[in-house]
């Protein structure tokens, strides 16, 4: 029976995308978020597709009927309803062939790395159960099938990204006139939320003089030693000093380009006199090799575990994280009142999310930021010349095997 507009204001989302039929196949879906679509299936050359006719009750029952009967119409006179006025008919797309389009168009804002994440993902998951199919006939339920089959891995973060990359596929088959809509849009509000996440454990300011104490007792490589110290100093991510080259150090000032920064943009690091004299000693004991902190081959870094299983030597298992100190010196900063938030955001190298400028000022704050660092070295060497407030931290023996703390 058709549709009526009583109908169509008492729907209500359910746990599923349901579908209430009209005529002439015009539907109205209603997803789990509780948006309700008006779409109508239909075939041209031979291929199923899928037209959009807004949502409800912004597109009144008679009016998406309406628009049914003009899609009919182009249909009868061999017209592909898809196309606008005047528009030249594009050939169909995959929705792999489109998604390949849309990689090859992004490709090269993204480092090796995340690319090659990106399309595994789509490969493993995707690809398999959509890829063959014309882009602009995938529906919504489709689309929720394969992202539930990967939330029943538990694997409730990927889910929600594998879907971010999907809307992103589909809205750029819709530029391109390959689809008339995204149906992965409206499936947000149907993911599964992922448990909260366990922050990583990080040292309060009445535990540093402990940690600063149990440095100077470190057994290991001198080096890695120095790295936690700088880390600590500096606050900057484990990859960034990792990877840090001699090249990006001009004397009180540490450029890190934008291709080793997370939000992949360039960010300045002030050195304070005290980092200034640890990359002094880092300098004399890199072997002229161009690593910061290089590895036994001197043709690479350090190992991405070298720096936490020298926490973990010190006897900071559980305890503390080389990235914990991002959350100790943005507590301490932030509770001290002295430096604006703005700063401090961006000495932690946070990119506000509504920043729009494409080129964004990696010397914002540098004359404050630079004050606030030499105040934050200071400060960290009052914890390290203070007395203890504990019992020293027991450190582990140097040969003992860590792989087991990782869970390797």
């Amino acid at each position: 029976m058709p549709l009526t507009d009583a109908q169509c204001r008492a729907a209500r989302p359910a746990e599923k995308v349901q579908k209430l039929s009209d005529a002439r196949g015009l539907f109205l879906q209603v997803t789990p978020g509780g948006s309700k679509l008006w779409r109508m299936n239909y075939r041209y050359e031979g291929k199923q597709r899928t037209a959009a006719f807004g949502s409800y009750p912004d597109v009144s029952l008679a009016t998406a009927r309406l628009r049914a009967a003009e899609l009919k119409d182009k249909l009868a006179t061999g017209t592909d309803p898809a196309l606008k006025e005047g528009q030249a008919a594009l050939p169909a797309q995959t929705f792999k062939d489109a998604a390949r389009e849309w990689y090859r168009a992004r490709e090269a804002q993204w480092v090796s790395g995340y690319a090659a994440r990106i399309w595994a993902r789509l490969d493993a998951d995707v690809f398999p159960k959509i890829g063959a199919k014309d882009v602009a006939a995938v529906t919504p339920a489709e689309v929720l099938a394969l992202l539930r089959e990967v939330e029943n891995r538990n694997a409730l973060e990927m889910a929600k990204r594998l879907r971010q990359t999907m809307s992103a596929i589909f809205r750029f088959s819709v530029a391109n006139g390959w689809a008339s809509s995204d149906p992965a849009a409206p499936l947000a509000g149907a993911m599964k939320s992922a448990p909260r996440q366990k922050h990583r454990a990080a040292l309060r300011e009445d535990q540093l003089h402990d940690f600063f104490a149990a440095l100077a007792t470190y057994s290991g490589d001198r080096a890695t030693a120095l790295g936690l110290k700088v880390i600590a100093h500096t606050f900057v991510r484990t990859s960034e000093l990792r990877l840090a080259t001699w090249d990006e150090i001009d004397g009180d000032t540490w450029r890190i380009p934008a291709g080793k920064m997370k939000m992949r943009k360039e960010h300045v690091v002030p050195l304070s006199p005290q980092v200034q004299a640890m990359f002094s000693e880092l300098q004399d004991l890199s072997r002229g090799t161009p690593f910061v902190l290089p590895g036994q081959s001197d043709r690479k870094p350090v190992s991405e575990n070298t720096l936490i299983y020298g926490l973990y030597r010190m006897g900071y298992h559980s305890r503390a994280s080389v990235h914990g100190f991002r959350s100790t010196a943005s507590t301490i900063l932030n509770e001290s009142g002295l430096w604006r938030a703005d700063a401090i955001e961006r000495q932690l190298a946070h990119v506000p999310a509504n920043e729009v400028r494409s080129a964004y000022n990696a010397a914002l704050y540098l004359e404050e930021r630079r004050q606030m660092m030499n105040w934050y070295s200071d400060l960290m060497n009052r914890h390290e010349e203070t007395k203890p407030k504990s019992q020293p931290v027991k450190q582990m023996n140097p040969d003992t095997d860590l792989t087991d703390l990782l869970g390797g």
